[in-house]
């Protein structure tokens, strides 16, 4: 067992008997000789365990107790006594010690208790974990697609849930690409453990190597307690890696070192720590390019690379978009307390033609915001942006059924026929701008029923 533990007692020798006992353990303690101190102590480091005696100078040990779950409730508190009294041991754990050891002290019992309320921690921050991830519901029910390219994705997912290699997910930015990762994570037998999500490109770069591999107190300026890295925060679980191409080139070494020994030392520790997380990234970039202009190292992009999934642009899906759109009304109907009833042909017919640069994102914004300003009962043309509305220029259709796949299928074959009309009949040119082969193309027109 590892952990941090604070030795609160003001008689010096049960102080460093036990200080030495559990530092030969492996445990990294703090020992303090009053109530005054624990506090400050509390202030300034993060602990699992507090083991205080009960009278000591200046605060006592149920002093020391109330501040600790007032200031650092995931603590657990041992309270030491001479007193062998009932009353005094049912006050302590009424007040919320975890625990109260009987002086003179049994050091194998004490560290007995010790690693009992570590295995007991560990399980309640998991419990509290699953419950997290339980609300999130991070699932396939959050990828939204039923057309030929999803469905590769969704194949595509099933295949590497099941195994531990990494997996690169490449798409243009606002795709899913972290969706895509958390439903890795929760189709895998490493659901039950932490997914931990980091933005390579957000985090200022003197901070990089810490967020990645953790740090130890006084590392340097601000590291005022340890932290662990993400790698080791994580184990057990997932961790996904997005816009890994921001990675500085000069820690781009340290982190393939990491992959390959799966052990991580921390920024300011001699020692190293083990992990076993399974590693997920994520780039808008094409990072065979960044290797060959020497930005990003061609070992580290092997490493990563042992699986690539690549998302499709929603030019590749346009047959999502009404499923897409639909999905979105119907959040954002919730979270902004409005009642839509659904998405008018025009509106539609709109968003079916125009281009999104923003992929997936840039959809879900609009209907976010068409949502709130709309003043119908069916998001109309003139709720979308100007942009969106300008890319329609197309006739009405009609919409006569409530039926959603009916409704993709009404609008599919409109908007076919629309780029059909565009291109003069050239179906080549056609199922470029619709963004499909022309052999998937094909194979609509027929299914819908469109003369060839």
């Amino acid at each position: 067992m590892t952990g941090s533990i604070l030795v609160a007692d003001d008689e010096t020798s049960i102080r460093e008997s036990l200080t030495i006992v559990l530092e030969d353990e492996g445990y990294n303690c703090i020992a303090v000789k009053d109530g005054k101190e624990a506090i400050q102590a509390i202030d300034e480091n993060s602990f699992d365990i507090i083991i205080s005696d009960l009278k000591m100078p200046n605060e006592s040990g149920l002093d020391v107790l109330e501040y600790a779950l007032q200031n650092s409730s995931d603590t657990l508190t041992i309270i030491i006594t001479a007193h062998a009294t009932i009353e005094t041991a049912i006050s302590a754990l009424r007040k919320g010690a975890a625990d109260y050891i009987l002086k003179p002290l049994d050091f194998d019992e004490v560290l007995i208790r010790i690693e009992n309320l570590l295995e007991h921690k560990n399980v309640i921050q998991e419990n509290k974990y699953l419950r997290e991830q339980i609300d999130q519901e991070y699932n396939f029910n959050h990828i939204i697609g039923e057309s030929d390219a999803m469905k590769k994705v969704y194949k595509m997912v099933e295949r590497v849930s099941s195994a531990n290699s990494n997996v690169l997910v490449t798409g243009q930015s606002g795709t899913g690409k972290e969706l895509v990762a958390r439903a890795i994570h929760s189709s895998s037998d490493r659901s039950d453990k932490p997914f931990l999500a980091i933005n390579c490109g957000a985090i200022p770069e003197d901070l990089v190597e810490s967020e990645l591999f953790g740090h130890k107190k006084g590392a340097f300026t601000g590291a005022s307690a340890d932290k662990d890295g993400v790698f080791v925060a994580a184990n057990g679980g997932t961790v996904f890696l997005d816009e890994i191409a921001e990675i500085p080139l000069n820690l781009q070494v340290n982190l393939l070192r990491v992959l390959q020994e799966r052990e991580v030392k921390p920024v300011g520790s001699n020692k190293t720590l083990n992990f076993d997380t399974r590693i997920i990234s994520a780039t808008n970039q094409n990072l065979e390019e960044e290797v060959e202009k020497g930005n990003f190292r061609d070992d580290l992009y092997y490493r990563l690379n042992v699986v690539e999934l690549p998302l499709p642009p929603l030019q590749q899906r346009r047959d999502d978009i009404p499923l897409l759109a639909h999905h979105f009304l119907k959040k954002y109907n919730k979270e902004l307390k409005r009642n839509l009833k659904g998405i008018s042909s025009e509106a539609m017919s709109a968003m079916m033609a125009y281009q999104w640069k923003g992929q997936v994102r840039e959809l879900e914004n609009v209907i976010e915001r068409s949502v709130l300003l709309s003043d119908s009962n069916y998001l109309q043309l003139e709720d979308l942006p100007a942009s969106i509305r300008d890319a329609s220029g197309s006739e009405d259709i009609n919409l006569d059924s409530e039926k959603l796949d009916q409704a993709v299928r009404v609008f599919e074959k409109h908007h076919i026929k629309s780029m059909l009309k565009r291109t003069e009949g050239n179906k080549s040119e056609a199922a470029r701008l619709l963004g499909i082969d022309p052999s998937t193309l094909y194979r609509k027109m027929e299914r819908l029923g469109l003369s060839d």
